[in-house]
């Protein structure tokens, strides 16, 4: 059977229906706005009329007759009093607008029942440590109260505690570290893995403050930082944690972040600077991002002792006064570094014997960066000669009167090589990388208060100077520009920090000269 073709306004109408649809829907809405006081009012009635007989229907029935008697008496009154049926209908009237208004649902005052059993649980999970049975009346028990136990508390979108506030008992270890870890690690494992979580104890109160932190910024680029001479920045860290902030440009907006802001000069308690990470945390971009700042107002002499060229950018730029990745030129850089610091020493000395000021060649900063000296350590072994870290102990005992500043990176597995005087005289300290509690407290020399995420994205860490706090750390994007990985945002960023070029710095150098 031959199929009937379909109506034309089947067939070809559908742009005509679907305008039709949008001019219907558009009608409805006009009218619902124009119809929306007589809706209220509509709605209000019907609820006042259903509270009616709601309260009919709860009246006891030998108590209706006076009720039909009072009702009836009001609307007597109503009707003789002047205008009183007017008033009684726009009384009504405003009574169903009120009562039929759109009633927003009241927000809730405790957490829901997902909520309330993540409480119970960490509750639970805190009584064999914060209970005893001496006690004689628990605050932590099984099967108690945990409202007793958590002052405040907060949740995320997901529904994983992400502010917790809590009491303790008067008499729990807090002041060892280790009991203190049990606890960390307990509430790390049970609010949700996978977040950093910052732990302030209250000692003297009994309580204990666990916050979930956010993840530090990782796209700050390399950039022209607003700080003084003899600051430099080493990151960015909470905002919590540092008084002051920088602004910073994120592509075309700007943004003020919380630095890490390390002093040297003659009057820093933290001349000297020591960074440990593994292979690919970000050690060898802190130097380059440390040396592009510095080079504003100093000198820089660069020793890399891996040997990758990670710092070829540097070579013959203006105040750039070497760039060695051979033993040789190493152990020549050190001893004129060495050498050059004792000079200064002598002339400040004699100018002040004088009572003149000190000479300015005295007063120009100069820093010394150390990439893995540990490798040219092995390397000097192998061919009989010094290691280079012995040509570090003047400028590091005197660096700081002379203006010279040292910085050594160096991996985990080559800590143990570190001379004597890089262990002692670097007091600013920075671990970058994945790193275990033991390591983080090795190098720092005290533990974070916060635990470290399973996911390091490259640049992240920690950073303590002297006896400061331990502050997380994101070290800016300073990347090789030569490197083909390198984006063109990040390679354009360096190169624009970058000194002009001059006469190549080897040439000007010698292992005795001044």
């Amino acid at each position: 059977m031959a199929r009937r073709p379909l109506p034309r306004i089947l067939s070809n109408g559908s742009a005509q229906i679907a305008r039709s649809r949008d001019l219907a829907r558009t009608a409805a809405d006009n009218a619902t706005d124009v119809l929306h006081p007589l809706i209220t009012i509509t709605r209000g009635l019907r609820r006042l009329a259903a509270a009616g007989r709601r309260k009919w229907a709860d009246t006891p029935k030998d108590r209706r007759g006076p009720l039909l008697f009072l009702v009836a008496s009001v609307v007597l009154v109503v009707a003789l009093v002047p205008y009183g049926p007017l008033l009684a209908v726009i009384t009504l009237m405003a009574a169903a607008a009120w009562a039929g208004r759109e009633r927003a649902a009241p927000a809730p005052t405790g957490p829901d029942e997902p909520q309330t059993q993540r409480l119970q649980s960490l509750y639970e999970a805190l009584v064999p440590y914060f209970s005893t049975a001496e006690d004689p009346a628990p605050l932590y028990a099984h099967g108690g109260d945990w409202e007793k136990a958590f002052s405040s508390y907060d949740f995320d979108d997901d529904g994983r505690v992400s502010q917790l506030h809590l009491r303790y008992p008067a008499y729990f270890t807090d002041s060892e570290a280790s009991s203190r870890t049990r606890i960390e690690q307990l509430l790390h494992a049970k609010s949700g893995r996978g977040r950093e979580y910052h732990f302030e104890w209250d000692e003297e109160g009994n309580e204990l403050r666990v916050t979930v932190l956010p993840p530090l910024p990782t796209d700050i680029a390399a950039q022209r930082f607003v700080t003084a001479p003899g600051e430099t920045v080493l990151g960015f860290t909470d905002p919590a944690d540092v008084q002051r902030t920088l602004p910073l440009t994120y592509g075309a907006e700007q943004r003020d972040v919380p630095p890490v802001v390390w002093r040297t000069g003659p009057r820093s308690t933290e001349p000297h600077l020591l960074v440990a990470g593994e292979p690919g945390s970000g050690t060898t971009t802190l130097l380059r991002s440390i040396a592009l700042q510095c080079l504003q107002y100093g000198d820089v002499v660069m020793v890399e002792g891996a040997g990758t060229g990670e710092y070829a950018c540097l070579t013959g730029r203006q105040g750039v006064l070497a760039v060695e990745c051979g033993l040789a030129g190493a152990l020549a850089s050190l001893e004129w570094a060495a050498h050059e610091t004792e000079r200064r020493l002598i002339a400040a000395n004699r100018a002040r014997q004088a009572g003149q000021p000190a000479p300015d060649d005295t007063k120009h900063p100069l820093w010394i960066l150390l990439d893995r000296p540990s490798a040219l350590g092995h390397f000097a072994a192998v061919d009989g000669r010094n290691d280079p870290q012995s040509l570090l102990q003047v400028p590091l005992r005197h660096g700081r009167a002379a203006g010279v500043t040292v910085v050594v990176a160096e991996h985990f597995e080559s800590l143990d090589s570190l001379s004597d005087a890089v262990r002692q005289h670097t007091r600013a300290r920075v671990v970058l990388g994945p790193a275990s509690p033991a390591q983080l407290e090795a190098v720092l020399g005290a533990p974070p208060h916060t635990t470290p995420t399973r996911d390091v994205p490259p640049g992240r860490g920690y950073a303590r100077l002297g006896t400061g706090p331990v502050l997380r750390l994101q070290v800016p994007a300073t990347p090789d520009p030569y490197d083909d990985a390198t984006s063109e945002t990040h390679r354009r960023a360096v190169l624009d920090l970058l000194p002009e070029r001059t006469t190549p710095a080897e040439a000007q150098i010698s292992p005795s000269g001044v």
